[in-house]
């Protein structure tokens, strides 16, 4: 791997497993490390999916456009975060979102064999992935529940809340089409 300082990572690991240097080192070994640029395309509907990726650096989003040509943002990616099309990646089926670098960024991404052939090498990444999984899956019923019950205001609120530095990074566009509202109902949001 081509990245010289991967701490970020090793913590982000060690949040539901415990590595040695060694284990960790093998770990590094079945990640690639990629380095985008603004406004390119990991992921295309359409495309087969084969890579996760984990933001070590920059900002990614996923979104989906609707029968109606409405554009809908279904993920963040900031720092410390995975992001793909689930259901491609892990089903090796055709994507149905779009994966876009909002900033230069710079990722881990491992393919479906490799990541395979880690969980069946190392049993605690396996631990690792479920637990991730299970973590992830908390947050997006979260987020699905919030979306239902509460007015735009909240749910500005909530992310507000939750990710104070990403409303900085983010276009009032895509903010707008996260939260589900138009750009001048989000002008009108208090900070």
């Amino acid at each position: 791997m081509n990245s010289s300082d991967n701490s970020d990572f090793k913590r982000h690991l060690e949040k539901f497993i415990s590595l040695t240097e060694k284990e960790f080192e093998e770990v590094l070994g079945y990640f690639t490390y990629k380095k985008t640029k603004k406004h390119q395309v990991l992921v295309r509907e359409g495309d087969k999916v084969q890579h996760t990726f984990w933001t070590k650096k920059g900002l990614l989003i996923s979104t989906f456009t609707d029968a109606n040509g409405k554009e809908h943002i279904i993920q963040f990616a900031i720092e410390n975060c995975w992001i793909t099309d689930q259901d491609a990646f892990y089903n090796q089926a055709d994507a149905i979102f779009n994966i876009v670098c909002i900033e230069d960024s710079e990722l881990l991404s491992i393919s479906f064999k490799k990541r395979e052939s880690l969980c069946l090498a190392m049993p605690k990444m396996e631990r690792f992935f479920r637990k991730k999984a299970n973590d992830s899956f908390t947050k997006q019923q979260k987020r699905l529940l919030t979306y239902l019950t509460s007015d735009s205001q909240k749910r500005f609120d909530l992310l507000l809340a939750e990710y104070p530095q990403l409303i900085q990074r983010l276009s009032k566009k895509i903010l707008a089409a996260y939260l589900g509202v138009s750009r001048e109902t989000l002008s009108r949001f208090r900070k």
